[in-house]
């Protein structure tokens, strides 16, 4: 009788950064820009990869591979946010709930694989380099790139086929902007233990194998920068090696703190924090960071702006 008595959820309320009305306008204003400036960015080296010749190789395919996951990553939860910073209402239904986590999760999964093909074609462009035409060839970079998407699409998947086994009746507030999994476990009135338990092993065993198989392809290439590169070519790629660890270590860490930590995982504010960089962030970052320093992708954007 209990469970006939009680009344499902069909509905979420996402609670969002803040509750404060007086954020509201310049929060959303501040992330419209960074949504915008954040699918510039990753569609237009996307189209740039796409329209010049000289981008047709195996290290672009990758970027621009890693640059339509991280526009999938903001698109699939910025709009949303948006919407309810200029919205009394910050429904969202339950279907809507579980195809913006399915996405947001399939991007950052295929990100974590991309990354990792990313890190293993420098290592042979640099270490090995007048091996690379055989090595990355570009049947094994579209292989590489399929096995990566393919990977993230079954990761999501698994976990989206075992939110159907939870029942919400209890509170239907998500303290979140979107609908981030950990929160939703919190709100079930069906013992999430499993889900969580598959969360934390999936997530502990992606990040901590293609964080190391990067950190293991980047170390290959600073040792054998350090061997042969004048010292001119050392800083510059040193720059360069920098800059792509940091976001690497951004992404990861983040990632980290949220999924892989014991215990009950991050407070609710520490959560929006972390989630932020994941989400929003890092995509709005890794275009910039990946193409700005690169003479070829400078080369063919002064190309199209002549034309």
């Amino acid at each position: 009788m209990e469970e006939e008595n009680k009344t499902l959820v069909t509905e979420f309320v996402l609670i969002g950064l803040t509750d404060l009305l007086g954020w509201q306008i310049p929060l959303f204003l501040v992330f419209l820009v960074i949504y915008l400036t954040t699918m510039v960015g990753n569609l237009g080296l996307i189209f740039l990869i796409w329209k010049d010749p000289h981008l047709h190789t195996p290290m672009y395919l990758f970027l621009g591979s890693l640059a339509f996951a991280d526009a999938c990553s903001s698109s699939s939860v910025t709009p949303k946010m948006l919407i309810n910073f200029l919205s009394n209402s910050h429904l969202i239904p339950l279907s809507d709930c579980m195809a913006q986590f399915y996405f947001f999760g399939f991007s950052a999964t295929t990100e974590c694989f991309l990354l990792v093909v990313m890190a293993y074609d420098r290592y042979v462009a640099i270490c090995n380099p007048l091996l690379y035409p055989v090595v990355i060839s570009t049947r094994l970079c579209i292989q590489f790139i399929g096995v990566s998407y393919f990977t993230g699409f079954l990761h999501s998947a698994i976990h989206i086929g075992f939110l159907f086994r939870l029942s919400f009746c209890r509170s239907n507030i998500i303290h979140h902007f979107y609908c981030e999994i950990l929160q939703v476990f919190k709100i079930s009135c069906t013992d999430p233990t499993v889900n969580i338990l598959l969360v934390f092993i999936f997530s502990a065993f992606i990040q901590v194998f293609t964080f190391i198989a990067i950190i293991v392809s980047y170390t290959g290439v600073l040792f054998a920068i350090l061997k042969n590169k004048s010292e001119k070519g050392r800083s510059k790629t040193f720059n360069t090696c920098s800059a792509h660890l940091l976001s690497v270590s951004l992404f990861y860490g983040t990632l980290f703190f949220m999924y892989v930590r014991p215990a009950s995982g991050p407070s609710e504010g520490h959560g929006k924090i972390y989630s932020l960089f994941y989400t929003i962030i890092i995509p709005l970052l890794n275009p910039f960071i990946y193409s700005l320093r690169n003479k070829e992708v400078i080369g063919a954007l002064r190309r199209k702006l002549k034309k």
